[in-house]
């Protein structure tokens, strides 16, 4: 009971691993993925955890101490898809749980069309653009992502059940950043995980030049920016 007690006033008790997933969270079905963890240099074992399952999911020792580690998932299924968090191990304990990493998978249903309204060139500083996102068929999640973004997808989810075909991401005023090669794709709010295909790469190109996030959302279904891929 002692030792037990011991163990839990450990953990947390050392600064949190970084996580990451390459090529990306969102992955084509059957393709490969690896889950990168990197703690302190004293780290000499690291934990890799799934939300929703009490043991750990993997655990991988580092060649040596301080060493990053790197989970392999060969062929990315439904069944790796979710919330995953790391932990490092270190001569003094447990550290704190990395951020949460959200991983999708795509391929689960054909693929939305992604236009831009009033046109895919604007001009910088431009106001009222709106990227839609369309589905063939009923849905009530969407997520846009931009090629080569560091930031995570953004997420709309549809609270009107007349409009569960589409999704409206508002962008504005437009700067540079902006400028890019965007896709989106649609989801059922119970399977989250399990995206469509992607839509064809809608290139959206800005002339001037300015600064700002590579996108601001707002939209009429009531969807807001997540901490993770599918909060609503």
């Amino acid at each position: 009971m002692t030792s037990t007690l011991i163990a839990v006033l450990f953990i947390g008790a050392f600064p949190k691993p970084t996580l990451w997933a390459e090529p990306g969270p969102v992955i084509p079905r059957g393709k490969p993925l690896t889950i990168s963890c990197q703690g302190t240099p004293e780290a000499e074992e690291y934990s890799l955890d799934k939300e929703g399952i009490t043991a750990p999911w993997k655990r991988e020792k580092p060649l040596k101490p301080g060493d990053k580690v790197k989970f392999s998932i060969p062929h990315m299924t439904e069944l790796n898809v979710g919330i995953f968090r790391c932990y490092s191990l270190s001569p003094d304990g447990w550290s704190e749980p990395s951020d949460p990493l959200e991983l999708v998978v795509t391929g689960f249903y054909r693929k939305p069309s992604l236009s831009a309204l009033p046109s895919a060139v604007v001009t910088s500083g431009g106001n009222n653009v709106m990227l839609l996102c369309q589905s063939q068929s009923s849905r009530d999640r969407f997520l846009l992502s931009k090629e080569g973004a560091p930031e995570a997808p953004l997420i709309l989810r549809s609270k009107n059940q007349a409009q569960q075909y589409q999704a409206e991401f508002s962008m504005g005023p437009v700067t540079s950043v902006h400028r890019g090669t965007y896709r989106c794709y649609s989801a059922h709010s119970s399977s989250p995980y399990l995206l469509s295909l992607s839509s064809e790469p809608l290139e959206f190109l800005v002339s001037g030049e300015g600064k700002g996030p590579w996108t601001h959302r707002h939209n009429t279904m009531g969807g807001r920016r997540p901490s993770s891929l599918w909060t609503s």
